[in-house]
């Protein structure tokens, strides 16, 4: 069963700025994921996108901006703490712990959660959605393919029951068969469970068919946003970000003067 997307955001950024030093990462993003949808933030490399979703998580503290998850704010708290409130982060590299079990990396997911029982039923569902899981439980996770890691990462992200997650990059360093595969069970976590995902990924082409809305990230500043269906359609996402040259030459001019090009 779908569960519908609501028109309440369950996560607000106001012109968060972040920065490494004195390098300004992200400036003055503001961007809002509604209850229920995938939300995906699109860009090269560089452009900023892991900064954001280390900001909402509470590893990098902004220097400007408000943030906001479930209608409270959440700027600059401890990630211990926005972990509790219900908000999961899948970092870009897996970051397994690979000397434990599988097991018992979904255990850890788990950690903040007092229902048993609940974690039980939720260790079962994952090895529903992974199987290769339940078949490598008890091996070491930091044996896995690069692909099962990913599945674990989610997974362990899953274990917590969260609101929300934040997604970066879960395609890095696999296979296009198995990320098709990874992407089908990200939507259907979606889909089924009703939970929130804000997705930052570089392969375009299945960000925009997995997500309900976009934002495009620019040197740090968000410079265009629209339904996923409706970006699809648009010259120069078609140009830059999904290689269709059949967009024509009008895109790439504007891009180029937007940017500067010489």
């Amino acid at each position: 069963m779908t569960v519908p997307i609501t028109d309440q955001p369950v996560l607000k950024l106001m012109n968060v700025e972040s920065a490494y030093g004195p390098v300004k990462a992200i400036r003055g993003v503001s961007l809002q994921v509604r209850r229920g949808e995938i939300a995906t933030v699109l860009g090269s490399n560089g452009a900023g996108k892991s900064t954001i979703l280390k900001t909402i998580s509470g590893i990098i503290d902004p220097r400007k901006g408000s943030i906001e998850f479930k209608g409270s704010p959440i700027t600059a708290r401890d990630p211990a703490f926005i972990v509790q409130q219900g908000l999961s982060h899948v970092p870009e590299g897996r970051e397994v712990f690979a000397l434990l079990s599988v097991r018992d990396n979904l255990a850890m997911g788990a950690y903040t959660r007092s229902d048993r029982d609940g974690a039980a039923r939720d260790m079962e569902t994952v090895f529903g959605y992974f199987p290769i899981l339940r078949e490598r439980a008890t091996q070491h996770a930091g044996l896995l393919s690069g692909g099962q890691q990913q599945m674990l990462a989610i997974s362990r992200a899953l274990m917590a029951a969260p609101d929300l997650i934040l997604l970066d990059e879960p395609s890095l360093g696999l296979s296009p068969k198995l990320t098709r595969e990874i992407f089908e069970i990200v939507v259907r976590i979606n889909r089924e469970r009703g939970t929130t995902i804000l997705l930052v990924e570089q392969n375009a082409n299945m960000a925009l068919n997995a997500a309900d809305y976009g934002y495009v990230l620019e040197n740090g500043r968000i410079v265009m946003e629209d339904t996923c269906a409706r970006l699809r359609d648009k010259d120069d996402i078609k140009e830059f970000y999904l290689g269709m040259k059949e967009a024509g030459v009008r895109g790439e001019r504007r891009w180029k003067k937007k940017k500067n090009w010489r």
